[in-house]
């Protein structure tokens, strides 16, 4: 089970250098939507089975809105692609700056370290993903109210800064 979480993670590093590295809002969104998958599945491997199938189903239907409202902006003919070389020289330049920071801090690492929540399933009573969920909801009541009050107001903020002179949705009366 080990094994499969590094593969995951380092799936996950790849992924997320291909979206850092790359121009065009097409391929970075379908970078966005590979990190979420392979983020859920971390979560899923770590007794988060619940909590990482909503958590993917919200980013899903979030990114479809960011993906259409940004290849709505993004009129260019001839996007770059993963393949092309500035892209690629980003991509081995990130790459190259994790493996720097992994190779400073690769000796407090241990693989016995890594238990899952559940790896005890005989000494539980009830799994560790329904427990989250339900201590987010207990004691997360109103950071869910800030969160839902500052994506309210960063909506309102990207439609003024993407409006410009023209007049479109919030104009003034």
């Amino acid at each position: 089970m080990v094994y499969i979480l590094y593969l995951l993670l380092i799936v996950m590093i790849f992924g997320l250098a291909a979206v850092a590295s790359n121009p065009s809002p097409y391929f970075a969104a379908f970078g966005l939507v590979l990190v979420a998958a392979v983020g859920c599945g971390v979560l899923a491997g770590y007794g988060g089975s619940f909590l990482s199938l909503v958590l993917f189903l919200i980013y899903l239907g979030g990114m479809l809105v960011v993906f259409a409202y940004s290849a709505a902006l993004a009129a260019e003919p001839y996007p770059e692609t993963w393949g092309s070389r500035p892209v690629l020289m980003y991509m081995v330049v990130y790459l190259a700056g994790v493996g720097v920071i992994a190779a400073w801090f690769w000796t407090g690492w241990y693989e016995y370290s890594w238990v899952t929540p559940d790896g005890l399933e005989e000494a539980s009573m009830f799994r560790a993903d329904m427990g989250g969920v339900a201590r987010m909801y207990l004691e997360g009541g109103g950071m869910l109210m800030i969160s839902a009050w500052v994506l309210l107001l960063t909506l309102f903020v990207v439609l003024e800064l993407t409006r410009g002179l023209s007049r479109g949705a919030l104009r003034a009366v």
